[in-house]
């Protein structure tokens, strides 16, 4: 048993709980209805459920998630459809489906659904390789399904997870260098012409250079200085003229904050104070100022890092981002010991999953990227995705636990 990964597991699900009680059962507590004082103990009943399914997923039998996949996936897109059919509309997005008295994130299903699938398909058969274009098309068309399916939603953050997906599990699964640096050069162009147009012709010229060097192909090079300048023009297009206020509004507080402080920069400019404020050892519990006063938003779910920061400071934010970042080189280390490949993709797909999660819901808090409303793994509030992250991690740990007889299992 890696008992290191359920230990990291219990110390995120810990201080996310810590946090969440600060945020919602503090001082603040006056300033919230009652419907979110309650989510501490909301939280509570759903680690408790998700202790349960944790300990039950280690009782599968590890071929159940490979000769299931598709079956899971078809349920997955069917769960996605009704969504977006009869589902409940929460901040705008239409992502929940109300079963009786729960309420379902389905896309979150998905995500596990998607990783199933994609690594049952790479590894079904000898000939199906990355390096093989039809093959390569095929996965990103597993992905980019049920990515359209949550943009439909309205849901930007997580149609975000499923593309980070695509150049991962691609380049594990044989695809070369150069062509790898080709998949992922969109999102570093777009997001360094966001802050100046010359920053991402800078950036599409020097990544031109790197494919060529990297593949030494010219039909792969020019195709990479066409797809920068397309991205960087579309980009400016975007917001000039297609998206809508609120969406440039949020890209506008990004780089200048300042423009709209009580509007779409006050998000931004509460979240760097309490940060900021937290200094080296932070506040103390329920001591923050920038929490206690309701002036953060979603300070339990999007927010919840500065709360840390504000009140444990420099250390506690840096435990944070380290226990993440031990549970995802633990998982990593966990998929490069496994000898089965379907094992080895399904760990490293979840992996990229809870990694990306991190990385943008830790940019948005410091700024580093525009707000975006993800969640933190294991730490804000959120019972389905909690549950849905624990149930990734069993995954992980069953495949790792039945390793030795995974090749041979039946």
């Amino acid at each position: 048993m890696s008992w290191s990964i359920i230990g990291l597991w219990v110390a995120l699900i810990a201080v996310g709980l810590v946090a969440i009680y600060s945020a919602t059962q503090g001082p603040v507590a006056q300033y919230l209805p009652d419907y979110i004082q309650v989510n501490f103990y909301k939280q509570l009943i759903s680690f408790g459920l998700a202790a349960i399914l944790l300990v039950g997923m280690l009782f599968i039998n590890p071929r159940t998630f490979q000769e299931g996949a598709y079956i899971f996936y078809g349920i997955g897109l069917l769960l996605m459809i009704l969504t977006l059919l009869f589902g409940k509309e929460v901040n705008n997005s239409r992502s929940w489906l109300a079963l009786g008295p729960f309420n379902l994130q389905t896309s979150e299903i998905m995500k596990i659904a998607t990783v199933l699938a994609v690594a049952n398909y790479l590894t079904s058969r000898r000939n199906v390789s990355a390096e093989n274009l039809k093959s390569a098309l095929t996965t990103v068309l597993l992905i980019l399904i049920p990515t359209v399916l949550v943009i439909l939603q309205n849901d930007t953050g997580t149609a975000i997870i499923f593309i980070s997906m695509i150049p991962v599990i691609l380049f594990w699964s044989g695809l070369p260098y150069g062509i790898s640096l080709f998949i992922i050069s969109p999102a570093i162009i777009g997001y360094l012409t966001i802050i100046g147009w010359y920053w991402g012709l800078a950036s599409a010229i020097i990544l031109t250079l790197l494919v060529f060097m990297l593949q030494r192909r010219t039909w792969l090079t020019f195709a990479s200085f066409v797809t920068g300048l397309i991205i960087i023009i579309g980009v400016q297009v975007s917001l000039s003229q297609l998206l809508q206020p609120h969406q440039r509004a949020r890209i506008e507080a990004f780089t200048n904050p300042s423009f709209d402080p009580q509007g779409a920069g006050w998000n931004v400019i509460q979240a760097k104070t309490a940060i900021g404020s937290g200094g080296l050892y932070g506040k103390g519990f329920m001591e923050g100022t920038q929490t206690q006063l309701r002036f953060l938003p979603e300070q339990w779910t999007d927010f919840i890092f500065c709360v840390i920061g504000e009140e444990f400071g420099f250390i506690g934010a840096s435990f944070v981002v380290l226990l993440l970042i031990a549970l995802s080189l633990r998982l990593l280390m966990a998929a490069a010991s496994h000898k089965h490949p379907f094992a080895q993709l399904v760990i490293v797909g979840f992996t990229t999953i809870l990694f990306t999660h991190l990385i943008i819901n830790i940019g948005s808090a410091t700024a580093l990227i525009p707000v975006i409303g993800v969640p933190l793994p294991f730490i804000s509030y959120g019972g389905s995705a909690l549950i849905t992250n624990t149930i990734m991690l069993g995954v992980c740990l069953n495949l790792d636990f039945y390793k030795r007889q995974f090749s041979i299992y039946r």
